[in-house]
């Protein structure tokens, strides 16, 4: 299948100029026909015939660009779904700016928590995706009831928050990979906080025995340096299960950055994570099957994926480290 992509720019009102622009990245099933067009613009039309296209929104982690997840955004989008990746560079802390999944910390306080979305980018997304609906490339051609939220680090943390029935309902699942929902002690939580997420949509939540960087950030939480703890204990305390379908996978020799490729040395934290002790592409090769597997699956209701998921997801496997479903 051919994958193409396009840009855009959208506003959000809850930002200060400059920081109030974010950039889009949508990429979505194309049908090339090799017209006039296409080859003096390079404006592809989507595949109208695979529509109506579920939408996956991704979210980074911060100061991770959006080159680091292509590569998956292009296997998720090969199965029929539009993939949203976008970049925003906010200053959400004082003195520090830097490119951002959208954590709105007051919504993240002590005593605030569970009362509004913690990301102020998905309110912004979701109208942008209207807008998609009703003209250009995609128009009526997206599923807005069947959204999936992923994301990496700080944006895995976002998607799990904002899976959340009362505020987004068109979200029907999401995943993460590195992210966890242990508290900050800075926001006035006590140590070993685990924040809640609300479990009525299927979750997949991934991280890796070689995480440095959760391992080197657990002070934050007022715990132990570990690596995956705090993954552990978000699927343990936060998800509360019942339903058969949230999964925990751990990556035997996975780090933090094992689901990031190409590499970016230059910005993030990468030099405090630990080296992987399985070979990247054949942690992410992995990685892209279930993900994609559970995607198709809970995004578009396709048993043959589900069957597939399951079969992965298999404890016996050497790249499994830890598997649990509740």
């Amino acid at each position: 299948m051919t994958v193409r992509a396009f840009f855009d720019a959208i506003k959000i009102d809850t930002a200060a100029a400059p920081y109030d622009t974010m950039t889009l990245k949508l990429f979505y099933p194309a049908k090339l026909g090799d017209t006039a067009e296409e080859r003096n613009t390079g404006v592809v039309p989507a595949d109208a015939e695979l529509a109506p296209f579920p939408v996956v929104v991704f979210m980074p982690g911060i100061n991770c660009g959006t080159e680091a997840y292509q590569w998956l955004a292009v296997e998720i989008a090969q199965r029929g779904f539009v993939v949203v990746l976008f970049t925003w560079i906010a200053e959400e802390m004082p003195g520090y700016i830097s490119l951002t999944p959208g954590v709105d910390l007051q919504a993240l306080k002590a005593g605030n928590y569970g009362s509004k979305p913690t990301s102020p980018a998905l309110p912004a997304i979701f109208t942008a995706l209207e807008k998609f609906q009703h003209s250009g490339r995609l128009a009526g051609l997206l599923d807005l009831e069947r959204i999936i939220l992923g994301g990496h680090s700080a944006g895995g943390t976002m998607a799990l928050q904002n899976v959340n029935n009362s505020w987004f309902p068109q979200v029907v699942a999401g995943f993460a990979y590195g992210g966890h929902t242990a508290a900050s002690t800075l926001l006035g939580y006590e140590a070993g906080t685990i924040l809640p997420i609300d479990s009525e949509r299927p979750l997949l939540i991934i991280g890796g025995t070689q995480d440095g960087v959760i391992a080197a950030s657990s002070g934050r939480y007022g715990a132990e340096s570990d690596p995956t703890l705090p993954v552990k204990r978000t699927f343990h305390e936060a998800v509360t299960g019942g339903q058969n379908h949230a999964y925990l996978l751990f990556l035997e020799g996975g780090n933090h950055f094992s689901l990031a490729y190409p590499k970016d040395e230059t910005t993030g934290r990468p030099f405090i994570d630990w080296p992987e002790t399985v070979a990247g592409e054949t942690l992410r090769r992995f990685l892209g099957e279930v993900i994609v597997a559970f995607v198709d699956g809970y995004g578009r209701g396709a048993t043959t994926a589900l069957t597939t998921l399951h079969k992965k997801l298999d404890a016996r496997n050497p790249l499994i480290a830890a598997v649990e479903r509740k």
